[in-house]
């Protein structure tokens, strides 16, 4: 029963994570044309006219259902207006990971998981019914705030159900590809039942699914449920695990390898019109066939893991010299065919380092610190933040002014060189748990009533 009950957990979280994703694509191919009509140059509700010059939105009476990732930032008012509105979702989770990871750790994780979800089912409603720019941008930042909860509490809720490997690696690349699907499937997802059903559907399909999530977290354990949380240890601060060297050099390779997809999504649509001239259906499929090596990336290396758990080190290290030599090569790119290939490399690259790098985090905590996971996934989700909070505003002024190519050789440099970094990690491994003194006092024998409780525990 305590199996099934993990398994259903790790089905809810896999919901959340795939609902957040969701949300954060499915407006790219709807926000263009709906912005435009809150102007008065369209219509919001089906087919409609370009939106005021951005090329990532219609052509004509035949928009395509799959747009680019999201508009430049660096194409005039409405496109700034688009990036900004891309990028508060990750600004906010930015500010508020650190206090969420904290309370985390106090209160547990599944009403952290819980709140998440119905700020997500809140932030997904306002989307639907939204009438001005200021509601969408509420809404945005609304979403931000839910995912600092959810995504934070759920995959350290994996940690926690899962702490032996090699099912921990497992159920983590389980929520990897869930996260890899619902970014690259929500855009056509979007686009579709925008096109025959309205710009509201697309957003209520996701609203009852969040709330069907909900429901079935709390039957599965509700807040009153986690009181036994007041009895566990207090984990380590957060701001004592960011100075962690081995932590630090893991949420380095975390934010670093993400920057060329970050940066890649609001600059490819229009390098691809310019430099090939792509079709909108070329432009819309680019990211599509990247899911299938994110997948194999994520097998693979939980297979190797479970083999050879010693070389997580490498396997992070291997996928980071591939995102770096396949982002050198998007600018020699020369038509629609050859684009595919170094995008598929660089998820697949992701897949590699994110696969091997995420349970090595909760590792780490055990060895080093406490094993409570709140407070160190939220420095993960710091890193996925930084790299999508700079990517809708920063990657086209950096186009603009530097050059598509000199974009992607910098970024592809960067992963290279930072690869032998991860070699700090390399005896990691080797690290035995930490005993603190409460430890010894249990191993010695409870003392009072929390050791008593806590040997119980134990013991159960």
């Amino acid at each position: 029963e305590a199996r099934r009950q993990r398994r259903l957990l790790l089905l809810v979280v896999c919901v959340a994570l795939l609902l957040d994703n969701m949300l954060y694509m499915v407006i790219v191919p709807i926000i263009p044309d709906y912005i435009a009509a809150m102007r008065g140059g369209g219509s919001a509700t089906g087919p409609s006219a370009p939106a005021g010059g951005n090329e990532s939105g219609s052509g004509g009476g035949n928009r395509s259902l799959l747009p680019a990732r999201y508009p430049p930032a660096a194409g005039g008012n409405e496109d700034v207006q688009i990036g900004v509105l891309f990028a508060s979702k990750a600004i906010l989770q930015l500010l508020v990971n650190p206090l969420s990871g904290t309370l985390i750790d106090r209160v547990g994780y599944e009403a952290p998981l819980l709140a998440g979800l119905a700020v997500m089912f809140v932030s997904t409603s306002t989307f639907a019914f939204a009438e001005n720019y200021a509601t969408l941008f509420a809404a945005r930042s609304l979403q931000g705030l839910g995912s600092a909860f959810a995504d934070t509490a759920g995959i350290a809720l994996i940690a926690d159900r899962y702490a032996e490997e090699p099912a921990r690696s497992r159920a983590l690349g389980t929520a990897l590809a869930c996260i890899s699907f619902g970014s690259l499937a929500a855009p056509p997802f979007g686009g579709v039942l925008y096109e025959f059903a309205g710009k509201r559907v697309p957003f209520l399909v996701l609203a009852c699914v969040c709330l069907l999530d909900g429901l079935l977290l709390l039957a599965l354990a509700p807040p009153c449920a986690t009181g036994a949380r007041a009895n566990m240890p207090v984990g380590t601060p957060i701001h004592r695990l960011m100075i962690d060297p081995y932590i630090a050099v893991v949420a380095g390779a975390l934010a670093t390898c993400n920057i060329p997809l970050a940066f890649l999504e609001p600059t490819i649509a229009n390098w691809m019109k310019d430099s090939m001239g792509a079709s909108e259906w070329e432009v819309g499929l680019t990211w599509l066939p990247a899911f299938f090596p994110h997948v194999l990336g994520v097998y693979v290396t939980v297979r190797l893991a479970a083999a050879y758990p010693h070389l997580q080190w490498f396997y992070g290290a291997l996928g980071m010299a591939i995102i770096g030599a396949s982002s050198c090569l998007v600018p020699a790119c020369r038509n629609f065919g050859q684009v595919i290939i170094p995008l598929c490399g660089i998820c697949f690259g992701i897949a590699l380092v994110d696969t091997a790098l995420l349970p090595t985090l909760a590792f780490l905590v055990d060895v080093r610190h406490v094993s409570v996971y709140g407070s160190v996934y939220a420095i993960a989700d710091i890193s996925y933040s930084v790299a999508y909070a700079l990517g809708p505003i920063v990657a086209g002024q950096i186009v603009h002014t530097m050059g598509f190519a000199q974009l992607n050789l910098g970024m592809g440099l960067a992963n290279v060189l930072y690869a032998p970094v991860l070699l700090f990690l390399k005896n990691v491994c080797q690290m035995k748990p930490s005993h603190s003194e409460r430890n010894i006092l249990l191993e010695e024998g409870p003392k009072g009533l929390y050791d008593t409780i806590k040997m119980e525990e134990r013991k159960g």
